[in-house]
């Protein structure tokens, strides 16, 4: 008997419980829809913001299935005939798959390792800065080359360096022989990297600057005042401040490692240095542009975005377990 009752009493809980949690469901549905009427005006500004991720995010999506086929032009889309992972393979089994994997790692690993930190130091240093004026006159300067195109930049490196610019002048004076830094291979990353870390390091540090600024002055006060030196207080009481924000944009950068820009790459890339300046994007460009590979070039496109996919998700979770910071 006493068993009998137990398991009725566990039935009559258990349909209290599926009641309580219907309610709930209800009610958070009913909420949902009163926070859509009484925010209707800020629905309707987010409005455009969502139909611009629909319409340029999302829907392309519906074309990643022509990696799974054989694209052909008058059929369609969804007429052209399914042929599973013939692409991947073909791009698998490439002699230059593996020239492509390795030098868009290489440029990505190292423009992630030389250019992620100098923002950083560089936010710190000019927060040190006492002079007003001279900050502000240092920020005009290291934030102006963000402005300018990546056709500039590198129009720039092409006379600098060209066997009768600038940088070959000087190696002269000193005796040296000119070198041809454009064509030769050995060059081509640290030029990418180098004159990416001078475009970009100004602009990136701009949000370690604001983070700084949200530092409470007290706290430095108290460390002045318990003897500690310049270094000591940017050491315990300014990295750690921004360090969530150092995560963020670690996870960020370290999920784009594969995502190797185009521009800069295709407007630096010539036939002598195809060894090392020849990426996953470059690739993509000729086989699906220039040589109208539509199927075969999506294929390794998708590959490289899911590579970046994955990347992201594992440094995620690596963060989120030694910083309890992460994205999500």
């Amino acid at each position: 008997m006493t068993n009998m009752s137990e398991s009725v009493e566990g039935v009559k809980e258990d349909g209290v419980h599926r009641k309580k949690s219907e309610k709930v469901k209800k009610k958070t549905g009913i909420g949902w829809m009163k926070s859509i009427r009484r925010n209707w005006e800020l629905y309707v500004l987010l409005t455009p913001v969502i139909l611009y991720f629909l319409v340029f995010h999302y829907f392309p999506l519906y074309g990643l299935q022509i990696a799974f086929k054989d694209f052909i032009a008058n059929k369609g889309i969804w007429g052209s005939p399914w042929v599973g992972m013939k692409h991947f393979e073909r791009f698998f089994d490439s002699y230059y798959f593996w020239r492509l994997i390795l030098n868009t790692i290489g440029i990505g690993v190292f423009t992630l390792v030389v250019s992620f930190p100098v923002p950083i130091i560089l936010a710190l240093m000019l927060n040190e800065v006492k002079s007003l004026r001279y900050k502000k006159f240092v920020q005009t300067v290291i934030y102006a080359p963000h402005f300018l195109s990546t056709v500039v930049v590198v129009g720039m490196l092409l006379l600098f360096l060209k066997t009768d610019g600038l940088v070959n002048q000087v190696i002269k004076i000193f005796g040296g022989t000119p070198i041809d830094f454009i064509t030769e291979p050995a060059f081509f990353k640290s030029l990418y990297v180098f004159s990416d870390v001078w475009q970009t390091m100004g602009w990136s540090s701009i949000i370690y600057i604001a983070a700084l600024a949200a530092v409470d002055p007290s706290q430095h006060e108290a460390a002045m005042i318990d003897g500690a030196s310049r270094f000591q207080r940017i050491l315990h009481i300014n990295i750690p401040a921004i360090m969530p924000t150092i995560v963020i944009l670690f996870i960020l950068n370290a999920g784009s490692v594969m995502a190797v820009g185009f521009e800069k790459v295709y407007l630096m890339q010539n036939d002598l240095n195809m060894s090392t300046s020849d990426v996953i994007s470059t690739f993509v460009y000729r086989s699906g542009i220039l040589e109208a590979q539509y199927s075969f070039s999506a294929a390794v496109g998708l590959f490289n975005s899911l590579i970046n996919f994955f990347l992201l998700i594992m440094v995620n979770q690596i963060a989120k377990k030694v910083n309890e910071t992460s994205l999500w």
